[in-house]
């Protein structure tokens, strides 16, 4: 069987000053764990002396109160189905578990990070992993998640 590949992108996500917003979260099938591959956030603000965002890898221990988010295959030649499933649009924030990784980006630019293969970031079973951020002024922004199943 081969791996499948899939990618979660949320566009245009509101972040309102000093709140803490979970732009994605991403929550493993109760049978199969997934790897993340690569995230991005990118930021569209306007103002060059606006203090960084603080966007936060981690995982979340609930699902919070959000719409669900339709993923879509790497390669769509591939019939079967991803088991992983994703949330955006939260009104009630998750409860937050671990850290992973924790970045300032300055709010005129985007944050690439593809993983690597000598420290994968695997997500279990039933598991959650999610990017929020918390910007000090509003600013909008895109997010993508991509991951291995």
């Amino acid at each position: 069987m081969a791996a499948r590949f899939g990618r979660g992108v949320v566009e245009d996500i509101t972040l309102v000053a000093a709140t803490v917003e979970t732009l994605i979260q991403l929550v493993a099938a109760a049978n199969h764990a997934f790897r993340v591959t690569e995230f991005s956030v990118g930021f569209d603000g306007t103002n060059n002396t606006h203090e960084p965002v603080e966007v936060e890898l981690l995982r979340q221990t609930d699902a919070g109160t959000a719409s669900s988010l339709t993923l879509v295959k790497a390669d769509d030649s591939i019939a079967d189905t991803l088991d992983t499933t994703a949330q955006k649009t939260f009104t009630v924030e998750p409860t937050p578990g671990d850290i992973l990784g924790s970045w300032r980006v300055h709010p005129q630019t985007t944050l690439i990070i593809q993983a690597h293969d000598l420290a994968p970031i695997i997500v279990g079973a039933a598991d959650r992993i999610a990017l929020r951020a918390t910007a000090a002024n509003a600013v909008n922004c895109d997010v993508m998640m991509a991951f291995e199943e």
